[in-house]
């Protein structure tokens, strides 16, 4: 099985690249999830992607709703504790299924990985 790590970088809303990275994860897990195990590691602003009650900005599609799908067909998503903490949300709880955590597991799934994709 082939894994593959996705990293968001941005936040939610205001550009395209989380929505595009959600778009590639669930369409890996799709057309290759018999093959392929996504994980997604959010990071920077990108960890305000993994809060719960999000109001869609007016042109936008709802991130939570999409996190919510790539979780319940199997992905894995972490968010950087650290970044979380720097932005004063590391003690509200995040969409359930995903989890804190921090550059050492970061790594980890990096060095453990077949392919990284950067958004």
């Amino acid at each position: 099985m082939q894994t593959i790590l996705i990293i968001i970088n941005d936040a939610p809303y205001g550009t395209e690249k989380a929505y595009n990275a959600l778009r590639m994860a669930i369409t890996l897990l799709k057309e290759h999830g018999e093959t392929v195990k996504v994980n997604i590691f959010l990071l920077a602003d990108a960890v305000t992607a993994g809060l719960p009650n999000q109001k869609t900005p007016n042109g936008y599609y709802n991130i939570e709703r999409m996190l919510k799908s790539v979780i319940k067909k199997g992905a894995e998503v972490k968010s950087c504790g650290g970044c979380s903490e720097a932005r004063g949300i590391d003690s509200i709880a995040f969409i359930e299924g995903i989890k804190l955590s921090n550059m050492k597991e970061f790594a980890q799934w990096t060095v453990e990985c077949d392919k990284v994709l950067t958004f």
